[in-house]
């Protein structure tokens, strides 16, 4: 299936303009939570919420507009149309305003909205490699703004790979900063050399030289497919007993013991792993999308033995 951009417009530095497509790097629905119906709990049926005309009563989607209340019950209607054509060329760009040096700005200012960003027909492609190639070189970051959602954001540009990706940046008033907490820490003192010592052989010793982020796997998502499933199959779901781990109460033992226990290959090695719930079948479970397919196939089958009863 052909990608769809979320976002069309032009990228601007200084004179120059580059039409662009973005593409939001949310993954598809295979990324997205399961989600969970609401249910009327007597009857199991699903909840609806319907949008009513207090004159007509219910009404479709395509029967609602949108309207500025100028006095009491009396609205000016405004067409999405209309909105459109009062934007400028400059809400339809992203505005590069300064470019910066890369990691000069904190992750903590991202507000996790990241989009990728692609050259819109042949007369971009040039000034597109030729803008990416310039802040991969330089190591740089480009921060402007742009409309998003009928509202100015602030944005980061950064060269990724042979893209260019945009990052929906937090405003600095919108950012708390670590001076808020500093009365939640207490006065420690100084650590002794023995403990610096032990603590920097455990972070050491849990260093991952080929780190893989795609190492990390939704297990929360992962259980809930299975619970599904077995709530599907009408099985119990059992989790199996959690090993105690022994309490350690003094920080150097504590530092001495996690030291021994890590491998030096470090990193998710270096982690035991966790035990998940399974069905009381021993059978393993697929990701969430295997559910319905489950359910379906066990329904044709008895559909099939009660064609045969029958027959």
């Amino acid at each position: 299936m052909a990608l769809r951009s979320t976002w069309k417009g032009y990228l601007k530095v200084s004179l120059v303009s580059v039409p662009l497509r973005a593409y939001t790097a949310a993954s598809g629905s295979d990324g997205r939570p399961i989600s969970l119906n609401q249910l009327h709990a007597p009857c199991k049926s699903r909840i609806q919420y319907k949008k009513f005309c207090p004159i007509h009563g219910e009404v479709t989607q395509d029967e609602i507009v949108s309207g500025y209340e100028f006095a009491k019950g009396q609205y000016a209607v405004i067409d999405p149309d209309e909105i459109d054509k009062l934007r400028s060329e400059n809400d339809r760009s992203i505005n590069v305003d300064s470019f910066v040096k890369a990691d000069e700005i904190d992750p903590l200012y991202y507000s996790g909205q990241s989009y990728y960003l692609l050259p819109d027909g042949p007369i971009g492609q040039k000034p597109y490699a030729l803008i990416q190639q310039s802040m991969a070189d330089e190591g740089l970051q480009g921060v402007g703004t742009v409309v998003l959602s009928n509202r100015e954001r602030l944005v980061l540009l950064r060269p990724m790979e042979n893209l260019i990706a945009m990052t929906v940046l937090q405003h600095d008033a919108q950012v708390k900063k670590p001076d808020v907490f500093r009365d939640e820490l207490a006065d420690v003192g100084e650590a002794s050399k023995q403990e610096l010592k032990l603590t920097k052989q455990l972070l050491e010793a849990l260093v991952e030289p080929n780190f893989d982020l795609a190492s990390y796997k939704d297990n929360y998502v992962e259980k809930l497919s299975e619970l599904i499933e077995a709530k599907v199959e009408g099985k119990e779901l059992v989790s199996p007993q959690a090993t105690r781990e022994p309490q350690i109460i003094n920080l150097m033992d504590a530092l001495k013991e996690s030291v021994k226990r890590a491998k030096p290959s470090g990193g998710r090695s270096a982690s035991k792993s966790t035990a998940r719930p399974t069905a009381t079948t021993g059978k393993s479970t697929g990701p969430a999308r295997k559910v319905a397919a489950s359910a379906a196939s066990r329904s044709a089958k008895k559909g099939d033995a009660r064609r045969k009863r029958s027959g």
